[in-house]
């Protein structure tokens, strides 16, 4: 499995083939050292043999599908129900478990930057329609990595890409990312409903519970509050509507760490972040530098279409048809 490598004058980033694994990104904090802030393996072996979903583009839907059920212009499909009762990231045989095919390509805008691109055929999972699928990685002098997904279909199907990244500002493996400080342009949130086990339809204000970040907040105090959400699933995994949300490519959330003083800002053009603290991980595994992968050893931040959303007339739509075109932007700056 070939390793490649985006580098500018402050900053590497690896990715590799399988779903497009970004596999390190390596940052200098305030004082200049420099630290791996991207949860994951020392070696590509274990990449391989780990959680493959760590940075990998999800696809053909991320996030969840209630009973993996759907409708499209009368038309029913049932797609893999790999989470529980529910469609999880595209199926048993999603995009982060493909061989990409990646290819450099010269763009102005980037001082490197690479093409990955898949074809899924119709049928792929159960979903209706051939997808030709492109993403670029690009990264820029000022410390953007710039993430560019497009798509078209030969038949109405639904789509919802996304990178899913763990990110611990203070270097992987170097302690917990709870004293992380959190800051979201989103005023409501989707909650979860416990029997469906993703989001319930409802959009909800943050005001007055621990899913207010708009103004920025220690993770720790809201995972640590006694609210029937964070207690549900032990943390954070939760969809948040963006603000004023217009199609257009706009600054929705800073992560920073006081302790090392690095921060990193996501820029997006979709209506929704879905933000994980990883309740699942239990320390029965270990990732870089041998240290156990517990909860809260990073964050993601994950911009998308909203949970669901096939089955919510009001949830922003999802469906491609033929003859438009899926894009989707996602900018990571390190500051």
């Amino acid at each position: 499995m070939q390793v490649y490598t985006l580098k500018n004058k402050n900053i590497e980033i690896d990715f590799i083939e399988r779903g497009g694994q970004i596999i390190s990104v390596r940052v200098p904090d305030v004082k200049g050292n420099i630290a791996d802030v991207v949860v994951g393996y020392d070696t590509i072996e274990e990449v391989l043999a780990g959680d493959a979903y760590f940075g990998a583009i999800c696809g053909r839907y991320a996030n969840r599908i209630v009973k993996g059920a759907l409708e499209i212009d009368g038309e029913k499909f049932q797609l893999d129900c790999n989470n529980e009762t529910n469609h999880l990231h595209g199926g048993f045989d999603g995009f982060n478990s493909r061989n990409w095919k990646v290819a450099p390509i010269s763009l102005d805008q980037f001082v490197q930057s690479y093409q990955l691109s898949l074809t899924s055929e119709d049928g792929d999972q159960n979903y209706p329609g051939k997808l030709e699928v492109s993403v670029i990685y690009g990264l820029t002098e000022d410390n953007q990595l710039v993430i560019e997904y497009a798509a078209e279909t030969s038949k109405p199907t639904v789509i919802n890409l996304t990178s899913h990244a763990y990110f611990n500002l203070n270097g992987t493996g170097n302690g917990s990312a709870a004293n992380h400080e959190l800051q979201l342009n989103a005023s409501n949130y989707t909650p979860i409903s416990e029997e469906l086990g993703t989001a319930s339809g409802e959009i909800v204000s943050v005001h007055n519970t621990p899913f207010d970040f708009t103004n920025p907040k220690s993770i720790k105090i809201a995972c640590n509050t006694d609210h029937e959400q964070i207690n549900m699933i032990g943390g954070i995994d939760h969809n948040f509507v963006i603000d004023d949300f217009d199609s257009s490519v706009k600054l929705v959330g800073t992560l920073s760490d006081p302790e090392s003083g690095r921060k990193m800002e996501v820029y997006t053009n979709q209506p929704g972040i879905q933000i994980y603290t990883g309740a699942h991980f239990d320390g029965s595994e270990k990732g870089k530098n041998d240290v156990p992968i517990e909860k809260c050893a990073g964050i993601a931040m994950e911009t998308q279409i909203f949970p669901n959303s096939p089955n919510h007339e009001h949830f922003p739509n999802a469906i491609l048809r033929p003859g438009e075109k899926y894009t989707h932007v996602c900018i990571y700056k390190f500051c």
